[in-house]
């Protein structure tokens, strides 16, 4: 081989080896990858809302923060119960720049009021609730994502409280850990739909009855709203409504396929979707009734949130207490209450007709001048878009136990009502009977609707779990139907719910300029032994000397 080419192999091995090295530094740079959740994008009357931003690269920073410190290059990591709400609500206010905010949930929400304390970290979903309310009625101009706290959150925060005890924030001059979410820019919701889905278990007429049978709806509401719409279940709200409604079907459908227990009553079940929007889903299924089914209703009772209660339950109405259809249905509720022991409350709101904006489900129903009521466990009317399944509403808020006592409360005053037995010492669901309400069932279901986020604009008229809707209420009524439609009203939506957290560590740039320094050196002292190992010492000293020049002889 000629010496040029010794010298060329020489480095081209040196160039190999750097390539290694880059290659092994490059891939040592992943921390973890973790999945997250974005903070609800969406627009009201054309005033944008919630989240405005998905796209996050920043370094990351902890609580606490030293006085004065610029956030406006830094991803906050905090976890929920040490994050001050105060410290976000100047942040909004003063609209000062952060990059962004990465909130932990505690994986277990679960707490009970007599294991609960006085101060926030006893109380993780009353934070949460809060939480969650500032947020969705804010501008947020920077990406916020949830995460589930776990021990690789425990070990990066206690680095980055590592690193920022040296008095430098993290950045690129001193390393750290680097954020990532890559995500495009969030796209509005085109056309978001809505399924109503109802089954009617029809009367049994007398022979020669021509008149229409009276009809009596039970209805409740089953999609969600919260800050997550990955992460809102909805569990108690209104989940438990649902559950029980197809238990007080399941049950009824047992004594109507039989003809001698059959009652003169036609039941229309009705699961409707855009609770949270002013229960818009509600009234484009009453419009799509003909006039003479909304005429036979003699009343309907709505079923919102009903997982969480111990004693008491409110009913709640438009029409004053000594309407005759409204005395007949506390009475009825009042007669088997004080046999379960339990309390009925009845509340009277008006409805403001001026005022499209409703509080309750029966209101709906109310301006198509049908009688209706609400059971709740909700002693008031909620504001709009809370107590809609946020993050908070998990599992754990709704029990079987409560749902329960809702279904035989229902099913027992209604049956009581139907059949005539007002007065009378019978108990047509009584317990241990073939009747009684099933409490697995119930659970099956609860179980159910908590691991399925229902957000309305996010959950397809062909979702599996729509689908499972429609067959459970098939199995127990007929003339099942699903009614679709666009969601109406002041509200557009922004897709880019959950994503995918990168988490890095970056070496400081002194780090950086020391490593390439100590790898510049090798590598000369790598490429000299090879020229002087194969060429000898004098080849690698002409290698650096600068040679003679050459004086070209005019013609």
């Amino acid at each position: 081989m000629s010496p040029s080419g010794e010298v060329v192999a020489s480095v081209s091995s040196a160039l190999a080896i750097l390539l290694v090295l880059l290659a092994c530094v490059e891939l040592g740079d992943a921390a973890a990858a973790v999945g997250v959740y974005r903070l609800i994008q969406y627009d009201l009357a054309g005033a944008p809302l919630g989240s405005r931003a998905a796209t996050l690269n920043h370094h990351a920073a902890a609580l606490p923060l030293p006085a004065g410190a610029d956030l406006s290059r830094s991803a906050l990591v905090a976890p929920l119960l040490d994050l001050p709400l105060s410290f976000l609500r100047d942040y909004l206010a003063e609209k000062k720049h952060l990059g962004g905010l990465l909130i932990l949930l505690p994986t277990n929400l679960s707490a009970k009021n007599g294991e609960e304390n006085n101060d926030d970290k006893g109380q993780p979903k009353r934070v949460l609730a809060e939480l969650e309310k500032l947020l969705v009625h804010e501008e947020v101009p920077y990406p916020v994502y949830f995460a589930f706290h776990d021990d690789n959150f425990d070990n990066l925060l206690a680095d980055i409280r590592k690193i920022a005890s040296s008095g430098q924030p993290a950045s690129a001059s001193t390393g750290g850990y680097k954020l990532v979410v890559p995500s495009a820019e969030p796209r509005k919701v085109s056309s978001p739909t809505i399924s109503n889905i109802q089954g009617w278990l029809p009367g049994l007429k007398g022979e020669g009855d021509a008149e229409q049978l009276p009809t009596i709806a039970i209805v409740a509401n089953y999609d969600t709203f919260g800050a997550a719409p990955a992460l809102s279940v909805g569990s108690d709200s209104n989940g438990s409504g649902a559950v029980a409604l197809l238990e007080i079907s399941r049950l009824f459908s047992r004594l109507y396929s039989n003809p001698k227990t059959r009652g003169k009553f036609n039941l229309l079940f009705g699961l409707t979707s855009g609770g949270p929007y002013n229960y818009n889903g509600t009234s484009k299924w009453l419009r799509s009734f003909d006039q003479r089914v909304r005429e036979s209703i003699d009343y309907a009772i709505c079923l919102n949130s009903v997982g969480s209660w111990s004693n008491d339950i409110w009913m709640h109405v438009s029409k004053p207490p000594e309407n005759p259809y409204i005395k007949q249905i506390f009475e009825g509720f009042s007669d088997v209450s004080k046999e379960m022991g339990i309390s009925v409350g009845i509340k009277q709101k008006k409805i403001n007709v001026s005022n499209s904006r409703v509080a309750w489900e029966h209101e709906q129903f109310s301006r198509f001048r049908v009688t209706a009521l609400t059971l709740s466990e909700l002693s008031t009317p909620p504001e709009f878009l809370e107590s809609t399944g946020g993050i908070y509403d998990t599992r754990e808020s709704a029990d079987v136990e409560s749902v329960t006592k809702t279904v035989r409360l229902v099913s027992e005053s209604l049956a009581r009502h139907i059949y005539g037995l007002k007065g009378r010492n019978i108990d047509v669901f009584a317990e241990n009977s073939s009747l009684a309400v099933n409490p697995h069932y119930i659970k099956s279901w609860l179980d159910l609707f908590s691991r399925t986020p229902r957000v309305a604009p996010f959950l397809q008229k062909n979702d599996p779990f729509i689908a499972a809707l429609k067959k459970e209420l098939s199995e127990h009524t007929a003339d099942v139907h699903v009614q679709t439609d666009v969601l109406d009203g002041m509200l557009t939506f922004y897709d880019a719910t959950k994503s995918t957290l990168n988490v890095y560590q970056v070496a400081s740039v002194t780090f950086d300029l020391l490593f390439l320094l100590v790898l510049g050196s090798y590598l000369i002292v790598l490429f000299s032994f090879l020229v002087i190992t194969t060429r000898g010492l004098d080849d690698l000293i002409n290698i650096f000397r600068r040679p003679p020049s050459r004086k070209v002889k005019g013609a």
